[in-house]
C-alpha cells in the first residue's frame, strides 16, 4: 500500500525583529567599546588641556621676561625627569642638546630655545624672544608630559 505524499511547504521566514539574543550581546559589546573609547578620548583631551593650562599659568604668573624664562626652564626640567631621571642635572650645551633630542627641527641649540641657556641670568631679555621660546618650550613640555 502506498501512501499519498502531501506537498511540503516552506515555513514562514523569521522576522528580523526582535533579534536573536546573540545579536543583543554583540550590540551591547560594541556600545561598551564605543563608550570606553569616548571616555578615554575625553580623559586624554582634559589631561592635555590641564597640562597646557599649568604651563601657561606658570609662565603668566612670572612677572618679567627673565622670570618667564626661568619658569619655562623649571617646567622643562620637571618634565625631563619623567623621561630621564638625571636629566634635570644637565646644564649648558648638554641641557640644550637633551631638549633637542628627538625633534625633527632642533629648536634649542640653534634656535629660539637657546635663550634657556642664559636667559634666566640676563638683566634684560627681549619679550619677542621670550614669546618665541614659549612656543617651542610649551610644545616640548607637552610632548614629554604626554609620553611618560
Amino acid at each position: 500500500m502506498t501512501l499519498p505524499l502531501k506537498n511540503v511547504h516552506a515555513g514562514v521566514a523569521p522576522s528580523w525583529w526582535p533579534p536573536a539574543p546573540g545579536w543583543w550581546l554583540v550590540t551591547a559589546g560594541v556600545l561598551a567599546l564605543v563608550a570606553v573609547g569616548c571616555w578615554l578620548w575625553r580623559r586624554r583631551r582634559r589631561r592635555h588641556a590641564a597640562l597646557l593650562r599649568l604651563f601657561d599659568d606658570a609662565v603668566a604668573g612670572a612677572g618679567s621676561p627673565v622670570q618667564q624664562v626661568a619658569a619655562m626652564s623649571e617646567l622643562l626640567r620637571r618634565a625631563a625627569r619623567r623621561i630621564k631621571p638625571e636629566a634635570d642635572r644637565l646644564d649648558g650645551e648638554a641641557w640644550l642638546r637633551f631638549l633637542d633630542d628627538g625633534l625633527k627641527h632642533p629648536a634649542f641649540v640653534h634656535g629660539p630655545g637657546a635663550l634657556l641657556g642664559d636667559g634666566g641670568f640676563r638683566p634684560d631679555v627681549d619679550p619677542a624672544a621670550v614669546e618665541a621660546l614659549r612656543v617651542v618650550a610649551r610644545q616640548r613640555y607637552l610632548d614629554w608630559m604626554r609620553r611618560a
